[in-house]
């Protein structure tokens, strides 16, 4: 009897369980069948990210972004695992309720919401292997249509224009000589590597005394130090070729007594008995290194960008 008991016991355990998860599960069919869905695309923006006050760049470029585009819901991402783990550390000991997401989090909740199509503006300058990640992950995120815009320097007609922008802080050849600063990449096979050597090409092309040179790359700053020193006029100018002038900036061209005992680009020159600058910009009253972020025109480029994947969105 008491097995028979027993049995009866369990199987009305196993009807209530079945019963209760069918009923959980209805209810949650019924959520996302009737979840309002979004009718606009949310804009996400994507960069590499900084932890120093080249931030600021972000906020100038997102104003113009929220001025053009008033009625989407804008997202920012940031590639950067190192970056988003130190701000985050940051804004928990300050007690501050922000946090930097990754591409992967920013997607996931925009589908939570409800949104179904979004774009994917990556803030990179070259085509490199950060903006492949973003193609990637943009590509295998499921039951999102996602357009992703171009970087900066994905075309050899948009190289061309951005130097047209940046040659106005160029000094003139009687005055001194001019060092593009770009960040580079360690890897090879980056197919960015072709844009790097295409660029320093143009401006040799071009400019008579303007270079390129990488923090990270080719072409590294032996070549271009090297020259400046040579040159005949007094003055140096390095010319940030990065969206935000931050940390590489700030230490590994203009700083001075760098902890690992290396000398700055500046100190290089400096030492070499020349005079050493680098463009700067005003932002609400205060002054920055200026990076690519910080010309409007180049906002323009992206804002364009944006505009385009929109138009695409719209034909689905």
């Amino acid at each position: 009897m008491l097995k028979v008991f027993m049995g009866l016991l369990f199987g009305m355990f196993l009807a209530m369980f079945f019963s209760t998860t069918a009923r959980a599960g209805a209810i949650a069919y019924t959520q996302i069948r009737h979840q309002k869905l979004k009718e606009k695309p949310a804009i996400v923006l994507c960069a590499f990210g900084t932890s120093t006050k080249a931030q600021v760049t972000f906020d100038f470029f997102e104003k113009r972004v929220r001025e053009e585009f008033p009625d989407y819901d804008v997202r920012w991402a940031f590639t950067s695992e190192v970056i988003r783990e130190k701000m985050n550390r940051i804004f928990t000991k300050k007690g501050l309720n922000k946090r930097l997401h990754s591409l992967h989090e920013v997607l996931a909740t925009l589908y939570a919401e409800g949104y179904r199509k979004v774009v994917v503006q990556p803030l990179h300058i070259f085509p490199g292997l950060e903006y492949k990640n973003v193609v990637e992950i943009c590509e295998r995120f499921p039951d999102l249509r996602i357009v992703v815009g171009e970087p900066l320097l994905f075309r050899w007609e948009y190289v061309k224009e951005v130097l047209e922008v940046v040659s106005k802080e160029f000094l003139p050849p009687e005055e001194g000589i001019n060092i593009l600063v770009a960040h580079g990449t360690d890897v090879t096979i980056n197919g960015a590597n072709i844009t790097y050597l295409g660029l320093d090409w143009l401006v040799r092309k071009h400019y008579s005394n303007v270079l390129v040179g990488t923090v990270e790359g080719v072409p590294d700053a032996e070549v271009p130090l090297k020259e400046a020193l040579k040159y005949p006029a007094k003055k140096v100018r390095f010319v940030p070729f990065m969206f935000v002038a931050g940390d590489h900036i700030m230490n590994d061209i203009m700083g001075k007594d760098l902890e690992d005992g290396e000398k700055s680009w500046r100190e290089i020159v400096e030492e070499g008995g020349k005079e050493a600058d680098c463009v700067t910009a005003e932002v609400n009253g205060k002054v920055y290194y200026k990076g690519l972020g910080l010309y409007p025109e180049i906002d323009e480029f992206f804002v364009k960008q944006i505009k385009r994947a929109l138009d695409i969105l719209d034909q689905y």
